[in-house]
């Protein structure tokens, strides 16, 4: 499998071999197998994501990987995959050495950052590090901007929360740091960011399903949901705004 230019650059610094970690937000498991790859003993996969939890079964186990992360036999027996609520983690007090959290933080409503901060708290070791990497808010004239704010205005009707916040690395910072995470290092990992063409219609989509949760009669979801897949079309690709990593660490 391969492994995201992002993901090596974040972890290049970072103490991972024989190290038990945690990717907070396990999306596709490709910071599991970044960390794998850089010598982790253990690693803890966590979402509550069932098809994401799946996805990284599929691809972290698979036979033939040639990403540096050792024989398919080996990483079963190094990584756990735990399906679960980053608000409740099932694992122990100080029982991790890394975390990270790889394009986890844009996808977590304002009302969940004290919770999952404080769960990701819980379970760090003391020394423990964390490197948190996403992206600070597009600007102003960015057009994924409207097929974003489309992806919110779903969410909201949907599920009564934002589906998407952009928050600034100093936000995230100044977050754990009061719960006693100690800034180390902040590095741009892409900028400007490549919204491929697959990844609006990924997001004209995430519109589409949430519209589809609406009643059949809501004229404002069917609205929703054309005007992003016209949004999509019109915006093609686009490179703009940043995704950065701020590393931090827990005093020992």
């Amino acid at each position: 499998m391969d492994i995201p230019k992002t993901v090596t650059t974040a972890l290049e610094d970072r103490p991972v071999e024989d190290a038990v970690c945690l990717e907070a937000g396990a999306g596709a498991g490709n910071t599991t197998a970044g960390l794998l790859a850089g010598g982790a003993a253990r690693v803890y996969a966590v979402t509550n994501d069932r098809e994401h939890a799946h996805t990284t079964v599929d691809r972290l186990f698979a036979d033939g990987d040639d990403s540096g992360s050792g024989r398919a036999d080996d990483r079963r027996g190094r990584v756990a995959v735990l399906e679960a609520d980053l608000r409740q983690i099932p694992l122990p007090d100080d029982s991790v050495d890394l975390i990270t959290a790889h394009g986890l933080f844009n996808v977590l409503s304002p009302a969940d950052l004290e919770a999952v901060a404080e769960e990701l708290t819980r379970v760090a070791a003391p020394g423990c590090h964390l490197v948190v990497d996403d992206y600070e808010p597009l600007p102003d004239g960015a057009a994924v901007r409207k097929l974003f704010a489309l992806e919110n205005a779903a969410a909201e009707l949907a599920a009564g929360r934002p589906a998407l916040t952009f928050y600034p690395a100093a936000v995230l910072r100044r977050l754990f740091a009061g719960y006693g995470w100690e800034f180390d290092r902040r590095r741009t990992l892409l900028e400007p960011v490549p919204w491929t063409d697959k990844h609006l219609a990924a997001h004209a989509a995430v519109v589409r399903e949430q519209t589809e949760r609406l009643p059949d009669s809501s004229e404002t979801g069917k609205i929703l949901g054309e005007r992003a897949d016209q949004l999509a079309d019109s915006i093609g690709s686009e490179s703009v705004g940043e995704m950065y990593s701020v590393a931090m660490r827990l005093p020992t």
